[in-house]
């Protein structure tokens, strides 16, 4: 689901930034994002690195606010923190964070480079590593829903059913997802933050880990279930409209034979679905084909559902699929 994690990579940053006037001594460790994670150059206040003190190096994390601030407990472990976070290749980052996390193994701070070398992943598209490093991540922090949603997103979506390890997939998918619903507000974001801001966060993953489940419950053809979490993950998106997660309602919908539903949800992916794009291909084709089977080939929209979108620059030259359309990945 790659708008969704563009949206809240975007969103996270914003919410880096507004930290960024505060004295880094004083700043909480943002480990769901750093500035860096889009090539900007790293620097005190952009890394929102950990405090140290000289007089008492080994004070645990505390409160401020309700946000947790992390802390390292040494400046030897604050500068090595530094050193990691300044990589700008996701691959070089990954060997940082494996570096310090070798090290410091008891660091509060290794899951945030874990979690900066899986959003760099993420960037190239690169979704093994993004499993891969979100996994330490999680590991070394269970209750940060950024990796948790992120690994679950990626799991489902490369899944296959001719994986060997489908079914393992698919369990730790939806394991991810609802620990992210569990643990949504255990994000860690700047004491400052605003609170639109952190609620657009928590929107975006919410809506991720809803999308996740449904498509773990699409893929078992439990359509019911995979309903319900689509129809979660249309209500937490409502700010920012996903076409995909309309499109598999749709398909959802139209397994279980309700057709004006599964209509109204294709139109809505049609319409929220940029121009030309694969999404809105498929949305229009299973337009076209729910219209015909509700109206025996006379195309009706059902009342209140979104107006269509203009037709594609290059009309189709196929006739509309007789079946339910895959939904892109």
């Amino acid at each position: 689901m790659r708008s969704s994690f563009a949206i809240l990579v975007t969103l996270l940053l914003a919410l880096t930034a507004t930290a960024q006037m505060t004295p880094a001594q004083k700043q909480a460790a943002n480990p769901n994002a750093q500035p860096q994670t889009l090539g900007g150059a790293p620097n005190q206040s952009q890394s929102g690195a950990p405090s140290a003190s000289s007089n008492n190096p080994q004070a645990p994390s505390s409160k401020a606010g309700g946000h947790k601030l992390l802390q390292a407990k040494s400046q030897d472990e604050m500068k090595a923190y530094q050193d990691a976070v300044s990589k700008t290749d996701p691959a070089q980052m990954e060997a940082a964070a494996n570096a310090f996390a070798a090290k410091y193994p008891n660091s509060e701070l290794k899951a945030a480079l874990y979690v900066r070398a899986m959003n760099m992943y993420g960037q190239a598209n690169n979704s093994e590593k993004v499993i891969e490093t979100g996994r330490k991540a999680i590991a070394a922090d269970p209750t940060n829903p950024v990796p948790l949603v992120q690994v679950g997103s990626a799991l489902v979506e490369g899944t296959r059913d001719t994986d060997m390890d489908r079914n393992q997939r698919l369990a730790e998918a939806a394991k991810d997802a609802q620990g992210a619903i569990d643990n949504i507000n255990e994000l860690l974001v700047p004491p400052n933050a605003p609170a639109d801001r952190v609620a657009a966060v928590k929107a975006s993953i919410l809506t991720m880990a809803y999308d996740s489940l449904g498509m773990v419950n699409l893929n078992k053809k439990d359509y019911a279930a995979a309903e319900q979490e689509l129809l979660k993950a249309v209500d937490t998106s409502k700010a920012q409209p996903e076409a995909v997660v309309f499109l598999r309602l749709s398909v959802a919908q139209d397994q279980l034979k309700q057709y004006p539903q599964a209509l109204e949800s294709a139109t809505k992916a049609a319409q929220y679905a940029p121009q030309g794009s694969a999404a809105q291909n498929l949305a229009k084709q299973q337009q076209a084909r729910l219209q015909k089977l509700i109206a025996g080939g006379t195309p009706a929209v059902p009342s209140g559902t979104a107006p269509p979108t203009p037709a594609p620059a290059t009309p189709a030259t196929q006739a509309p699929a007789q079946t339910p359309p895959n939904t892109p990945h």
